[in-house]
């Protein structure tokens, strides 16, 4: 494990549950000029977080439970990237880590292509630019400084996707999104996930926000293209 805690604002938190499983992975992301700091598991990572703020999280797929880090508090919006060896097709097993917090999922990617997504991940984080931290639609208010929605006054729930769907929303009302064009938003550029997937995050977020979710009045449906913030909702 990396224990040394001089590090640039480059850092990366690397989980890995064995020295055979990071080494490549390790020297790929130091060579590329971050620093990694190197846990076994999320309890070690917990601990160096007390020391440490990571520019995004890479986790082995075989012992992270990414709802358990994305719920820490230095984690709420940092990105966190699962990879791991895969037999066969993942589309199932990959849904399932992203609903329960991973932002992407690189099942036998190399060690090379896991460092570029990683650069395009963090190039994309830095070259945003800083929103208006308080956005309000109709009765739902967001506040991205705290990571809350709230309707009616009252706080709901939402996964990270869920969040980060609304958030694409609000910031841009009556702007027409299509479903490849918000899943390049939220999941990244060229992330294979089948456009139905939107459909299913659409309606749970329908079902938080909306006074009524069968006639949603927020988040409408434009047929045969995508979605839209209803602007003055």
């Amino acid at each position: 494990m990396t224990t040394a805690m001089a590090l640039s604002k480059d850092t990366i938190l690397l989980i890995a549950p064995s020295e055979a499983s990071q080494s490549a992975i390790q020297k790929s992301l130091s060579e590329a000029g971050y620093d990694v700091v190197v846990v076994p598991n999320e309890t070690a990572a917990f601990d160096v977080l007390q020391q440490l703020s990571p520019v995004l999280v890479v986790a082995d797929r075989s012992l992270s439970d990414y709802g358990r880090l994305r719920g820490h508090k230095s984690l709420k919006m940092i990105p966190i990237v699962a990879w791991g060896e895969q037999n066969g097709k993942c589309d199932e097993e990959c849904i399932d880590d992203i609903e329960r917090g991973a932002d992407l999922v690189l099942c036998n990617q190399s060690a090379r292509e896991l460092v570029a997504r990683v650069r395009a991940i963090l190039r994309r984080k830095e070259s945003d630019v800083k929103p208006t931290l308080h956005t309000v639609a109709g009765a739902v208010q967001m506040d991205l400084d705290r990571h809350e929605v709230r309707v009616n006054g009252k706080q709901v729930e939402l996964t990270p996707k869920e969040f980060q769907i609304l958030r694409h929303f609000m910031e841009s009302p009556s702007r027409v999104f299509s479903r490849q064009e918000m899943l390049n938003c939220v999941w990244g550029e060229g992330y294979a996930l089948e456009e139905h997937a939107l459909d299913v995050h659409i309606h749970s977020l329908r079902q938080k926000i909306e006074e009524n979710p069968a006639k949603p009045k927020l988040i409408v449906t434009v047929r045969g293209i995508g979605y839209k913030l209803r602007a003055g909702s």
